[in-house]
């Protein structure tokens, strides 16, 4: 199984906002950490950005057909009309005979034991996303950024959420689990900062997020490693690692 992760808007289109906070910075944080989880898994992974660029949704379906994966998932923040009422996740499919209907009802089941409101699986055949790509596809909203209590649990809970959503497409494909306890690749990670304290390495984590970098919290020994991006490539976090200490952070690459 080989799976392509879009990370939802980028660059000019924000998607939807609250205050500071972009969709698309967080959109890019969660996709990258699901990728990570489901690469050590031993699940092929492609992406349709990887940076905070912009794409059509119809760029988006043509990297996606021109990949040789199997499915495709597009991972968003939610917003509802009046801010502050909406609060949940939800998965959209194409229809309800779609192939990833099991799956979308799955990750909505985990992200339940996360902390959200589980609100459903939707058909949504308007979405280019959807109806455009020529394998099966669904799109994850996961919680409402325009709710405190949704942001909170996406903070508290960002590295549980992104397991979440790996596990239930690892648990989707039985030959992917025979391959959980295969050597894991070497990924490249740029590390900002080292704290004992979490609500210090939140405040850190949040403060890279509105800026646009794709930092997660990684948890070991009692410590709280604020780290940005995940790179196959040692040459992709070291232009990460410059650009970070540009802006004035103390930064090393770990992996």
């Amino acid at each position: 199984m080989k799976v392509i992760l879009d990370a939802g808007h980028g660059g000019f289109d924000f998607g939807a906002t609250n205050k500071d906070r972009k969709e698309k910075n967080d959109n890019l944080a969660l996709t990258l950490a699901v990728g990570e989880r489901l690469e050590q898994a031993g699940i092929p992974v492609e992406y349709t950005r990887t940076q905070d660029i912009y794409q059509s949704p119809y760029e988006k379906a043509d990297i996606a057909n021109a990949s040789d994966a199997d499915y495709f998932i597009s991972i968003h923040r939610n917003a509802a009309d009046e801010p502050g009422t909406g609060s949940g996740v939800e998965t959209l499919v194409f229809d309800e005979t779609s192939d990833l209907m099991a799956l979308a009802e799955a990750i909505n089941q985990n992200l339940e034991q996360v902390g959200y409101e589980n609100l459903g699986v939707f058909p949504r055949p308007d979405l280019v996303v959807l109806n455009k790509i020529k394998m099966p596809s669904l799109l994850i909203e996961a919680g409402f950024i325009d709710n405190d209590k949704d942001n909170e649990i996406f903070e508290r809970n960002f590295n549980e959420i992104a397991s979440a959503i790996a596990d239930a497409i690892i648990q989707s494909n039985p030959m992917a689990m025979a391959t959980v306890h295969a050597p894991k690749p070497v990924l490249y990670r740029v590390n900002v900062g080292v704290f004992r304290n979490e609500a210090y390495a939140y405040d850190l984590w949040r403060e890279l997020i509105i800026k646009g970098y794709p930092a997660f919290i990684y948890r070991k020994d009692g410590y709280h490693f604020v780290q940005v991006g995940a790179y196959h490539d040692l040459k992709d976090a070291t232009n990460m690692e410059n650009r970070l200490r540009q802006a004035g952070y103390s930064t090393y690459i770990t992996t």
